[in-house]
């Protein structure tokens, strides 16, 4: 994968403000599977995810093509406003119904990489205790 393009420090501080976007953050399980599989390996599934499901001019299930959980992308995605067409209009200025070119792909991926490193910076979560087996 080529290197990516910097993201503005502007868009971080617009997340910031905005309560539904920064309420996202990685699970145990998410945070579990970026351990294991390492940032170059998500980043190729973010590459794939991107591509299929965001980039056509009219995708498939617009509005409704990223899941909420499952994969640390998909939380990357909600959290950074780049898990849909009109998301993508509304935070980066991308309007929908044109096809994302390959330096607008480039944009997204970087984007969500580096909430990624931004998000593995982070402490990891406390799991809640279990109850005592009776």
């Amino acid at each position: 994968m080529p290197p990516l393009p910097a993201v503005a420090p502007e868009l971080w501080e617009r997340l910031g403000y905005s309560r539904f976007r920064a309420r996202f953050h990685l699970g145990m399980k998410e945070r579990a599977y970026l351990d294991q599989r390492g940032l170059p390996e998500v980043m190729a599934h973010a590459a794939d995810f991107v591509a299929t499901r965001l980039a056509p001019a009219q995708p498939d299930k617009d509005g409704r093509q990223t899941p909420w959980r499952g994969h640390p992308v998909f939380i990357a995605q909600h959290a950074t406003g780049t898990c849909c067409r009109g998301c993508i209009a509304k935070w980066h200025a991308m309007p929908a119904g044109q096809k994302l070119n390959v330096h607008q792909q480039a944009y997204i991926l970087a984007v969500i990489q580096e909430w990624l490193r931004r998000e593995d910076r982070r402490p990891a979560p406390i799991p809640a205790p279990r109850p005592a087996p009776r």
